[in-house]
């Protein structure tokens, strides 16, 4: 996933961009408003985190005509300014969540999982992937007509690859994805996941391959077409 950071303070702009960049995040920083917003309207970003305070174009007006044009992009405000009035304004222009500083990065990371999960693509009411059907809206699952029993992070995991089609998807994107908590769900945890999807997911001729070094891969063998 690609994020932008618009902060103008050098020294907290590179620990938000490490943090998230050791979080498998691609990240962009910038230090003026303008350039980001030229940078967010002609590339695909899936967050921005917003300073309300930077020189040339301010941090409202960035929200402001980011939202004007790009209506589904997930907007993080973090600022010092933490009047109620400074609250609502940057709200009110667009933004999604708003973050006072100082903050612990833990939370911001927290915010930015949340905010992500938020936005992620909606799955249709109904799916039919081979032997497999979903129901989205009841949140239930069929091979054959038989149910699947799904945990809440299994059912999150499903969706998420269900929405991604053909994508591999990393380790680090499954945690940011499957779970809101600041903690971190650790890669073995995942793999766990990942493991008990698979074998439920195996009679429907589904097949989550293991990319090497990387996460993992939704694929459907031919005889489940």
């Amino acid at each position: 996933m690609r994020l932008v950071i618009v902060e103008d303070d050098a020294e907290l702009r590179d620990a938000l961009s490490a943090l998230l960049r050791q979080a498998g995040y691609e990240v962009d920083a910038f230090s003026d408003g303008r350039p980001a917003l030229d940078a967010l309207l002609a590339s695909e970003y899936d967050l921005a985190i917003v300073d309300l305070m930077l020189p040339g174009m301010s941090g409202i007006a960035l929200v402001r005509d980011l939202r004007r044009q790009h209506r589904g992009l997930p907007i993080l405000i973090v600022t010092a300014r933490d009047s109620l009035e400074d609250r609502v304004g940057g709200l009110d222009a667009g933004a999604d969540d708003y973050l006072v500083k100082p903050f612990d990065l833990p939370e911001l990371e927290a915010r930015v999982r949340a905010l992500l999960r938020r936005a992620k693509p909606a799955l249709a009411a109904r799916i039919v992937a081979g032997r497999l059907t979903v129901d989205s809206a009841a949140r239930r699952a069929r091979i054959d007509g038989r149910p699947v029993e799904l945990t809440v992070r299994e059912w999150a995991l499903l969706e998420l690859f269900l929405s991604r089609p053909g994508h591999a998807l990393s380790k680090q994107t499954i945690a940011n994805s499957i779970d809101d908590s600041a903690s971190a769900i650790a890669p073995n945890t995942i793999e766990v996941y990942v493991s008990r999807l698979r074998a439920k997911l195996e009679p429907a001729g589904i097949v989550i391959r293991t990319v090497r070094g990387f996460g993992y891969l939704w694929e459907q063998s031919e005889h489940a077409q």
